[in-house]
């Protein structure tokens, strides 16, 4: 088994094993961080891989962290998602709506002056982009979070729930929870970020709650094969080395399991001197899930290729190679070169170093 054969998600046959991993590209039409025919371009122009994750979208407005993201949580966010699965899906394509929310990887500019919220209240030591409404950026310290009391977590379970039905009136194929990378729900996960002594911290039965609850909030809206969670169990930055995570994880992965939930989605670290992902892991989280795995981090064709035929995996995400190859499963597919990417306009801005990237001269994908 390799990138290029078909797989069955669900209901989808994909064309292949190759996912597009979600990416903040901050392109959204403001007022509101409404999605526009700009990105319904961006995402149709990779429509070629066998299945799309879009970039964080927030459930509420208490859950943006960055500037120009998305939302989906106001209709007129629901009709801007719809040019992008009706492009998306006209090439064919398969798309997942990645719900968010950030906690206290946030600032207080979004929130009206207020703090960001936290399942406790411990400073991140991280920074989030800011833009003023010109489109001017930078990254920024993000301010002291606080705790959120019992009933504003039931609210947030309610607006995960609702957010998977709205993504469903988008048009989406599915949804994935975005429980990784130092976000909300990752924050509860972890000791070091949660020291709540109610049912929602201390144990590692007590740190999952919040995910479990989420995600069984959101399997009963729309179908636990249409649910997907993403995890990050060995990322340690924003302050989230913990040391019971692996065990957490494990646990989370037995519990998703047994709600059905579709897929497990691991955020693998994808700097130069990350931890590597010891391959016991992987043997114990087949083990105790199994369902789909998707797998994102410094991968490759070859490293791909090896981690499918060893099942260590089902799909391999991609994030950067798909900003500057918009045709990324053909270039995979008949050995063509790779383009770099501006790093100057990743985040805000205009087509410019977005949807402008040109497919491979003789490519034949959803790019050209």
């Amino acid at each position: 088994m390799d990138l290029l054969n078909t797989y069955q998600l669900a209901d989808h046959k994909l064309d292949n094993r190759i996912v597009m991993a979600p990416m903040t590209r901050s392109r959204t039409t403001q007022p509101g961080n409404i999605p526009n025919q700009m990105m319904a371009d961006y995402y149709a122009q990779r429509a070629g891989a066998g299945m799309i994750i879009t970039e964080a979208t927030q459930i509420s407005p208490q859950g943006q962290g960055y500037s120009f993201t998305p939302g989906i949580h106001t209709q007129a966010q629901i009709e801007g998602w719809k040019l992008v699965t009706d492009a998306v899906h006209q090439k064919g394509g398969v798309i997942y709506l990645q719900l968010w929310h950030v906690g206290r990887m946030s600032h207080s500019s979004f929130h009206g002056g207020e703090a960001p919220v936290a399942p406790s209240a411990i400073l991140p030591q991280a920074q989030v982009w800011v833009s003023d409404e010109s489109g001017n950026g930078s990254m920024v310290d993000c301010p002291m979070p606080r705790a959120l009391t019992l009933e504003e977590i039931e609210d947030i379970i309610e607006d995960y729930r609702q957010a998977a039905i709205n993504a469903m009136e988008a048009g989406f194929d599915g949804v994935e929870i975005h429980a990784a990378n130092g976000y909300l729900l990752d924050q509860f996960l972890r000791s070091t970020s949660n020291i709540r002594t109610d049912q929602y911290g201390g144990s590692i039965e007590n740190r999952s709650r919040l995910l479990i609850q989420v995600a069984k909030a959101v399997c009963e809206a729309i179908g636990s094969e249409r649910t997907g969670v993403r995890l990050a169990p060995y990322i340690t930055a924003r302050g989230m080395n913990c040391p019971e995570i692996i065990p957490t994880i494990l646990h989370c992965a037995n519990e998703l399991d047994e709600q059905g939930v579709g897929y497990l989605h691991l955020s693998e670290a994808d700097w130069d001197d990350a931890p590597q992902v010891p391959l016991h892991f992987r043997s114990q989280l087949r083990a105790h899930f199994s369902g789909t795995l998707i797998v994102a981090g410094r991968y490759d064709k070859e490293k791909a290729n090896q981690i499918l035929a060893e099942d260590y995996a089902d799909l391999i995400a991609f994030g950067r190679p798909f900003i500057a190859n918009p045709d990324f499963p053909d270039r995979i597919r008949h050995n063509y070169p790779l383009s770099q990417f501006d790093g100057t306009t990743l985040f805000g801005g205009t087509e410019k170093g977005y949807s402008d990237y040109p497919a491979y001269i003789g490519s034949q994908s959803s790019g050209s």
